[in-house]
């Protein structure tokens, strides 16, 4: 056996005590159930030898070993296996019934565990896996587990304990036929043993291979509308194919193989029954047995051969199961974000000063982003964070979150470290209005009283007022009772994020991080964003990300940032003139923005030495103060 599949046998083997110690919690349902089925199986025993004392009534009579048959004793017995087998039918529903509870109440606390785990997993998780891939595990993989624990535990239980029911009986009637009926047990175990170990790998991959086509399907979905305008469906359907075909295919073995016990099973019984069917007719023939002997016999090994076959089909259906569950464990054994502290420390006021203390961040050990960022940013200013696409302007409002941890250094919130106090306290005082639009299926009213529940409808319209919500919110029939799709088909790019620009308002935290809020509205929107901005901004910290310099002309001071260090810092005119990063920067937003000329840009290294106006890297700590003109601060970071 390869190591690969060495490794994947102990997996496996893992993934199924992992499975029973999820029963450990219901022991007393299961030992009921247990119970309930020993009682079944006792009772359904019994019949085959009530039916060989009736066999052997009715054999005395018409043979004339007695005078005529005892119809009366023939017809007490058969009323009596009528009662063992209603009793036994009873017990059976019932335990199946209790198995079924059981499983239920594991899979209830798996999805549970499995959303907590998500709740508690680092951004980094969700940056590397897709949406689909991680939706297959807590949907399709848990929901494949609970159909086979609910299919196969019962069987599984009660077919156990007819092996031994049967066994110990047929030792009973004859011990030399039990011997010969056993012979078949060994070819039956490695054989189902072989097929159990083709059939697991297979699973794996077919579920596997299931969670990418899910994957690709949430892809399509979601980007339907990108898909048809590049023409690229054709692209989206062949891709599904090859994924869909993957499934097919991968699910297709795992099938034949788990598929395949039963029928081998099947035979190596029917040979068994076959052989002792012969030898109990010799041993009639020379008076060992009775004929009701031999025909108990034969019943309890045609029901000891189903067990054995039941068994079989279990372990073939249950490697479906224990490969859903090693992916389900997979996840919920992913490392999660360090844990808060037992004692978090707490801002004593609620001011809103934010400082970069030497913070160094990295998304790859070895390409630095962030190094050394020294600043201080007072109460009421705000920080705009402007430049080229990919330079980490986003990540500054991920460490200040705590969706990140920085990896040197520490960034204090009113004079507390945000590492020692709790993420919950910690985001509770921050707004945040991300790029990428998120609304939930409800209201609109709903939606902007997201992070402010207790808001009441009045403070709802005047956060949506001062955001320019309630303008187009008013040309709507049902207004702000208006119900948006999960999808919120029912709203354009610009107006879903006008409403998470309410929702941040409405929240009134200390510390405002706006991510690009402004890209998707049109420009006079955009203008009076700004105004209303200004207004809801009076004594909150602002992080403002944006991509458009004309929305800065007007600011006391702008801090440029490049390759993680501040390398400018001044007023737009003064940075305009010193030629440098920040000039370079409007010099390209304006040639690309200049009507009918196609941009020109070249884009220069900064190869001439900083003056001392101007330092480049290593600039000591900047503290900044918003002035009584604009109270406005801005930071430019590529």
């Amino acid at each position: 056996m390869s190591s690969p599949d060495v490794a994947e046998e102990r997996e496996a083997t893992g993934s199924t005590r992992r499975l029973v110690r999820l029963l450990r919690p219901h022991r007393g349902a299961v030992a009921t159930a247990l119970g309930l089925g020993v009682a079944g199986i006792a009772l359904n025993a019994a019949g085959p030898l009530l039916l060989g004392r009736v066999t052997d009534l009715i054999a005395a009579g018409v043979l004339g070993q007695a005078s005529g048959v005892d119809f009366g004793a023939v017809g007490t017995l058969l009323a009596v296996l009528l009662a063992i087998y209603l009793a036994s039918a009873l017990f059976t529903l019932v335990q199946g019934r209790l198995v079924a509870s059981v499983v239920w109440q594991v899979i209830h606390d798996l999805r549970r565990r499995a959303q907590a785990k998500l709740a508690r997993l680092p951004l980094r998780y969700f940056d590397r896996h897709r949406a689909g891939e991680v939706l297959g595990r807590t949907t399709n993989d848990i929901d494949n587990l609970q159909q086979t624990m609910q299919q196969t535990l019962a069987e599984l239980i009660t077919s156990t304990l007819s092996l031994i029911a049967m066994l110990t009986l047929m030792i009973w009637i004859s011990p030399s036929l039990a011997v010969v009926m056993l012979l078949s047990v060994p070819v039956s175990g490695l054989l189902a043993a072989w097929l159990a170990r083709r059939a697991h790998p297979q699973f794996t991959a077919q579920w596997s291979a299931n969670g990418q086509l899910n994957a690709h399907v949430e892809e399509v979905c979601t980007g339907h509308a990108l898909i048809r305008g590049h023409h690229r469906r054709e692209d989206a359907e062949r891709l599904f194919d090859e994924r869909n075909d993957a499934v097919h295919r991968t699910g297709a073995k795992a099938q034949t193989s788990s598929g395949a016990m039963e029928p081998v099973m099947m035979l190596v019984g029917n040979l068994g029954y076959v052989v002792v069917a012969v030898v109990g007719g010799w041993k009639v023939l020379d008076g060992t047995l009775t004929i009701g002997d031999v025909q108990a016999f034969i019943l309890y090994a045609r029901q000891f051969s189903q067990p054995i076959v039941e068994i079989a089909s279990v372990a073939g259906r249950l490697q479906s199961g224990i490969a859903s569950a090693q992916r389900v464990f997979t996840l919920l054994d992913v490392p999660e974000q360090a844990p808060d502290r037992p004692r978090p420390d707490t801002p004593s006021t609620t001011r809103g000063k934010i400082e970069f203390r030497g913070v160094s961040f990295r998304y790859v050990p070895d390409t630095p982003l962030i190094d050394n960022l020294s600043l201080t940013v007072e109460p009421g200013s705000t920080v705009a964070i402007v430049g080229p696409t990919g330079a980490g302007k986003t990540t500054l409002g991920n460490l200040l979150t705590r969706f990140y941890e920085v990896d040197s250094g520490a960034i204090y919130l009113d004079g507390t470290d945000i590492a020692r106090m709790h993420r919950g306290d910690l985001r509770s005082r921050f707004g945040l209005v991300l790029q990428d639009t998120w609304l939930f299926g409800g209201t609109i009213a709903d939606n902007i009283a997201y992070g402010a529940p207790d808001a009441t409808r009045d403070d709802v319209v005047e956060a949506a007022r001062a955001t320019c919500v309630d303008a187009f919110v008013r040309t709507l029939p049902d207004g702000y009772d208006t119900v948006l799709d999960d999808d919120s088909a029912g709203a354009s790019a610009g107006e879903k994020q006008l409403i998470t620009v309410a929702r941040a308002f409405l929240a009134r935290p200390a510390v405002l991080v706006l991510d690009e809020a402004t890209s998707s509205v049109d420009t006079r929107t955009e203008v009076l964003i700004q105004k209303a901005m200004s207004t809801l901004r009076a004594g909150r910290t602002s992080f403002v990300i944006a991509h458009r310099l004309s929305t800065i002309r007007d600011a006391d001071m702008i801090v440029v940032m490049e390759a993680g260090r501040i390398v400018e810092r001044g007023t737009h005119d003064e940075l305009l003139a010193a030629g440098g990063t920040y000039a370079r920067l409007h010099g390209a937003h304006l040639t690309a923005t200049r009507p009918y000329e196609a941009p020109d840009v070249e884009m220069e290294p900064d190869e001439d030495p900083p003056d001392d106006d101007h330092p480049g890297p290593g600039l000591p700590d900047v503290r900044l103060h918003p002035t009584p003109r604009t109270d406005r601060m801005i930071v430019v970071a590529p």
